[in-house]
Formats: C-alpha cells, sequence, structure tokens
C-alpha cells in the first residue's frame, strides 16, 4: 500500500500483540452479540461506513456541540452552495493512495491541531479529532478539551498514540463494533504481518489498499489536507475570495478520476455548523419581535380583532397558534429569546407607531413563525434518524443472521426432499 515504512500505522505492522487476539477475548460462538466487556477489552478499532448518522452520533457522544454532519452528494458549486455554512471540514472516503510526501510539511505548523492515524481503523476518529479540533470556540465537551490541552505540544505521532489510547474515544467508537467486525479486524491484522514475514518487496499492489477517511480544513486562512497517514499537513493554498469548499472542490475530483468510470469507489461528508441552531435563534427573534409590537399597539390601544391571544408561552393547539415564550418542544429558551435581537426594520417600526403597519407585521410573522417551527420539526426528525440509524448499527444481529441461515438451510432440504419424494 505504501513505499516507505510508517510508524504511525502500528496496526499495519504486525505488532499483534497490542491488538490481542478476539478469540480470548469473545465467546466460541462468534455470531452470538459482542457485549460492551468485550468491546472495552478488544484493544484494536473497528471499521466504521461513511454514513453521516454514525458520525453525528458519535460527534454527540464526544460531548461535541452545535455541529452536525451532512453528505455532500456533488461538487458541483450550485450543490455546494446548499450546505449550511459555515462549513467547518470536509471528510473524505477513498482507497488510499499515497501522494509525494514533498507535499507535505517539513513540520506540523504552530496553531494546527494534526494527528496521525497508529492504529488501524481509527481514521473515523481522526478524521473527526483534525476538524473539531481546529475549529476555533467550538463546544468541545470536558473530555475532549482536556485531551487537546493534553495534546496541544505533542508531534502528531505522539497524537495518535494519544488517541489510539484514549479509551473515552475508543468506547465510543467501538460502540458500533459487531463480533464479526473485530473477528475480521484481527484477521486482517494478522494476515498483513504474515505476508510481510513471507515478502520484502517494497513495492505493493494498489488495489490491496484499504479505504480512509481524511480531512480537508480552512485553519488561519489557508485550506490544509489532513491525512493521518501522512506524516504531516499539507497546504492546499491561501483561503482568496471564494468559498474554501470550491477551492477544496478540485483536490478531491483528482482523487476521484483516478477511478474507472463507474465505481463507486469514494464518499464526501461535510461538517457544518448545526441548523437548528440558526432556526432556533429565528425562532427566538421572531417570538420576541411578535411579542414586542403586540406590547406596542396594547401601548396605543390599537389591538385589532386576530391579534389578541391569551397566550404566554407555547400553545399547541394548532399550526396557527403562536408561541410567544419559551417552548421545550422547539428547543425555544428564555435565555435565547432574551438574547434575540430586533431587526432595524422592526424597531423603526415600534418607534413610527403606525398601528396598521405593524398590525401588518405581526401577521407576516405568525405565517413566518409556522414556517421556522417546521423546519425545526424537520431537523429534530432528522436528529432522531439518525439515533434510530446508530441503534440499529450498534445492534449486533448476528444470532439473527445465523437463524435465517439456517431457516434458509432447512427450507433447502425440505425442496430437495419434497422434490425426491415427487419422483418416486
Amino acid at each position: 500500500m505504501a513505499t516507505r515504512p510508517k510508524r504511525r500505522r502500528l496496526a499495519k505492522s504486525g505488532e499483534s500483540s497490542s491488538e490481542g487476539p478476539i478469540s480470548r477475548v469473545c465467546a466460541q460462538d462468534p455470531s452470538a452479540p459482542a457485549t460492551n466487556e468485550e468491546r472495552s477489552r478488544w484493544k484494536g478499532f473497528c471499521e466504521i461506513e461513511s454514513e453521516p448518522a454514525f458520525f453525528n452520533v458519535m460527534l454527540r457522544d464526544f460531548g461535541v456541540e452545535g455541529v452536525r454532519v451532512q453528505e455532500v452528494v456533488s461538487l458541483d458549486s450550485d450543490m455546494l452552495a446548499y450546505l449550511p455554512r459555515p462549513v467547518y471540514g470536509l471528510i473524505f472516503l477513498f482507497k488510499w493512495r499515497e501522494e509525494d510526501p514533498d507535499k507535505q510539511e517539513p513540520s506540523c505548523p504552530e496553531g494546527i491541531w494534526f494527528a496521525n492515524q497508529t492504529v488501524n481503523n481509527a481514521c473515523a476518529s481522526v478524521a473527526l479529532l483534525n476538524i473539531v479540533n481546529n475549529v476555533p470556540g467550538l463546544k468541545l465537551g470536558e473530555h475532549l478539551e482536556q485531551f487537546k490541552e493534553f495534546t496541544a505540544d505533542f508531534t502528531p505521532a505522539l497524537r495518535g498514540d494519544a488517541i489510539g489510547n484514549f479509551e473515552f474515544v475508543k468506547t465510543i467508537h467501538n460502540s458500533f463494533a459487531r463480533k464479526m467486525d473485530m473477528l475480521n479486524a484481527d484477521l486482517q491484522l494478522k494476515n498483513d504481518a504474515s505476508a510481510r514475514k513471507k515478502s520484502k518487496a517494497k513495492e505493493s499492489n494498489e488495489d490491496d489498499a484499504g479505504f480512509h477517511f481524511i480531512a480537508f480544513v480552512p485553519v488561519q486562512d489557508k485550506v490544509w489536507k489532513l491525512d493521518g497517514l501522512e506524516r504531516q499537513p499539507q497546504n492546499l493554498g491561501p483561503i482568496g475570495n471564494e468559498d474554501w469548499v470550491l477551492q477544496v472542490a478540485p483536490e478531491i475530483e483528482t482523487r476521484m478520476a483516478q477511478y474507472e468510470d463507474g465505481q463507486i469507489e469514494f464518499a464526501i461528508l461535510s461538517l457544518v455548523k448545526e441548523p437548528l441552531i440558526k432556526l432556533v435563534d429565528a425562532l427566538a427573534e421572531n417570538v420576541k419581535s411578535i411579542a414586542s409590537i403586540r406590547q406596542r399597539l396594547h401601548q396605543m390601544e390599537s389591538d385589532r380583532a386576530g391579534l389578541q391571544s391569551n397566550s404566554t408561552g407555547a400553545n399547541e393547539s394548532g399550526e396557527q397558534s403562536l408561541i410567544l415564550g419559551p417552548c421545550e418542544k422547539y428547543r425555544l429558551s428564555q435565555e435565547a429569546i432574551d438574547h434575540a435581537v430586533l431587526s432595524p426594520e422592526h424597531e423603526e417600526l415600534l418607534k413610527s407607531g403606525d398601528g396598521v403597519a405593524m398590525s401588518a407585521i405581526v401577521l407576516d410573522l405568525t405565517t413566518a413563525q409556522a414556517s421556522i417551527r417546521a423546519s425545526i420539526r424537520d431537523e429534530i426528525k432528522a436528529i432522531q434518524a439518525d439515533d434510530d440509524r446508530a441503534a440499529s448499527r450498534r445492534n449486533d444481529k448476528g444470532l439473527l443472521a445465523k437463524g435465517l441461515l439456517q431457516v434458509v438451510e432447512r427450507m433447502g432440504r425440505l425442496r430437495i426432499f419434497m422434490e425426491s419424494a415427487c419422483c418416486s
């Protein structure tokens, strides 16, 4: 897979003793679901698919707030424009090929948090950490905050080793591990070690290269490629006037072009600001605007029919009802309402004392609120869908699959018996 030894890929270097054979950890029946104890005792990392739901649940379990992973379905500029902003980073899954080492920085630049991947199959967690640890002001959660501070002066290789030994991250990553995943990972490790012992050839077959996650991030007014299998970050150039995501697109397209037509050998994910945050902020501004204008109309004793409401909080009787205060269902807090800022247009309207105009604006805001609330419900449903997908993936269905195969086998035997009986 590479033409030079890579210290950071310890899991590929034949040190099988560090992984520990799963046969000594798991029960004899490989179809039995992996227990939490078996996962915690296993020294490896499981493979994780490029499913946004899995990454979202991992980030939430890590303690990271205010972000969301979404799939990038096209690198077309018009399609990229639909991504929520800001985009904190891109994750690219592809069949790994080594690039020219001379493209990398001589050492990791100050102010960039970059970790090598030193454990097999840990690239999903490494790519996530290589992004979130480079987003200024992002709430990482207690464990990752302490980890970032602890590894601040580490080299990329030592940071990679630290990730491999960080039980908090490993436990969350391996919550997706099924017993067969663990068995296959250890078998692959064993086979790789045996192959290296039998052959000392430096060149490797690219067909045997594994799939790998790398990250692209904007840091310090530059765009960086952070590949855990490379020793150092690669500077892709300064961020110009255009969106940095558009600058990365040609780099990714170049890699995609290396594959034969018709092959789907890649996936692209984006790490963006959680859209729900912007929607809740919009709802808070909406609620505050309606409340302020209604209060002004009351003061002017110019209330109109249809503006009266007995609501002091959320009224869930129907979509035409207004939310005029905190509402747990829509993640709206009193603090968010208090911090909301009225638009200059609404501020001028309040000063003008134009009752007719204010009444019309309230009607517009009422319609807008219904739309905002519908969007919030959609986002909450998407979050729940992520939870459901992750829960399904974490549910080890080995016994179910074994049972189905046994049923199929018995049906096949029954068919043969019935055919024999008919022939006789």
